[in-house]
């Protein structure tokens, strides 16, 4: 029996989407889905939700929960991986709070910036701790990332873990839907072509029946700015530098220099930037989860709908040869040629019964380009003091860091940093 391994499948909600996407999956059918996950009580909710799935359907997928992480993958084709390390309390607490004492806010803190670099910093660990055992146990099995950070992540599992993983992100198959719905353009027979690095991508054509449908989105763009929207700096992002980027407005708000600033408080209204969104959303899913799991755990008949995760069409293109395109993040083998090659980037990816095989792109605009590599460097330094033990490398990631670096002084980042790293403890125990 070919087995699916889902790492992390105590995240009940992403468990039900991606492994109840497979149980409805007619090539999927007779693979065993194993669970793990270091909650106990977690993880026996979704093995509970699952066989609810499983049964309602008449699936013949059989579902087991495991207690030991290498068992699970032990034989594994595919592995799943949606894990975070340190969760909210205490370390997205963490990240948030202690930048905000030296003024630097934040929005998301999960990508890049200093919230990103300190979640990559407690995560890779764990990752390589997994690509071991992959190599021991499931050498060929092909591992899709769900974590973020992602580039990072996704690079680190490729590079050190060796470990064939292609990184996967929401953002790319929402952006057409996300776009267009907000323009009110009818997206039926649209083509886009979308590439750069994870949440930030860029949607470089769009067209309907061979028509650049460009000029049209900048026109009912501008016309969206007049008002307060949700959407707000990536649509002054498109104006300023020509592309609209996949990933929302309150991810980019932080990823570059333009918008998060204490000497011009009044963009944060301008742009409807929500500071602190991330702990917001996390106290307030934390609050809804006894609700949500009579509604999930609960339910012995609970039924699914087959999501628009890609996890499953990819699986379901390499059992069937029947070729599907993905937006994947993988390493740059020459793919975007004026981004450096040890980073990982997000390009279209054909899968089929050879594996997924991602496509050339060549140059991006370079305005572009640049606006990725600003991102790029942290990501790289950041990999450089997780794989060193290196504490410099962790200041010279926040010191290029674009928003930080907007706003702090050198030997602030460097104390910051400091206060960071002595915070976190026992999540970091290599620089203490």
């Amino acid at each position: 029996m070919s087995k699916i391994t889902f790492i992390g499948a105590g995240s009940t909600v992403f468990a039900k989407n991606v492994l109840g996407d497979c149980i409805a999956t007619a090539a999927l059918q007779g693979f065993e889905l194993a669970l793990f996950d270091i909650d106990h009580q977690r993880l026996k909710d979704s093995e509970n939700m699952l066989n609810s799935i499983k049964n309602s359907s008449g699936s013949t997928c059989r579902i087991n929960a495991y207690s030991d992480r290498k068992e699970a993958l032990r034989g594994a084709k595919y592995v799943i991986n949606a894990i975070q390390v340190g969760g909210y309390d205490p370390c997205t607490i963490t990240d948030f709070e202690i930048p905000k004492k030296y003024g630097l806010r934040q929005t998301i803190a999960d990508t890049v910036g200093i919230g990103g670099i300190f979640r990559n910093l407690r995560t890779i660990p764990v990752m390589l701790d997994f690509a071991a055992d992959v190599r021991e146990v499931c050498p060929d099995a092909l591992f899709l990332n769900y974590t973020n950070p992602m580039a990072v992540l996704t690079n680190v599992m490729n590079t050190y873990g060796s470990v064939q993983t292609v990184g996967l992100c929401h953002s790319v198959q929402q952006c057409i839907p996300g776009l267009f719905g907000h323009l009110g353009i009818d997206q039926t027979g649209v083509q886009a072509k979308i590439a750069g690095i994870n949440h930030m991508a860029w949607l470089l054509e769009v067209t309907k029946d061979g028509k650049d449908l460009y000029p049209e989105i900048k026109r009912r763009a501008a016309e969206k700015q007049l008002e307060p929207h949700t959407d707000m700096v990536r649509y002054e992002m498109m104006q300023k530098f020509g592309y609209y980027i996949t990933e929302s407005s309150e991810h980019n708000a932080e990823y570059h220099p333009y918008f998060i600033k204490r000497n011009y408080p009044e963009l944060i209204e301008r742009f409807q930037i929500p500071l602190d969104e991330y702990p917001r959303r996390c106290v307030e899913q934390i609050g809804r989860w006894q609700q949500l799991r009579e509604e999930l755990v609960g339910n012995h008949e609970l039924q699914h709908e087959r999501s628009h995760e890609y996890a499953s069409y990819i699986l379901e293109a390499i059992e069937t040869n029947v070729p599907f395109k993905i937006g994947g993040n993988v390493m740059n083998t020459g793919l975007i040629t004026n981004l450096p090659r040890e980073a990982c980037v997000e390009v279209p990816c054909l899968v089929d019964s050879s594996g997924v095989t991602p496509t050339f792109v060549g140059d991006l605009p370079p305005q572009c380009a640049a606006l990725n590599r600003t991102n790029i460097g942290t990501q790289l330094l950041t990999i450089e003091a997780a794989i060193t033990g290196k504490k410099e490398h962790i200041y010279h990631a926040a010191l290029l860091d674009p928003h930080t670096a907007a706003e702090l002084s050198m030997d602030d980042i460097v104390n910051m940093c400091d206060e960071l790293i002595a915070a976190h403890g026992d999540w970091l125990p290599q620089y203490q």
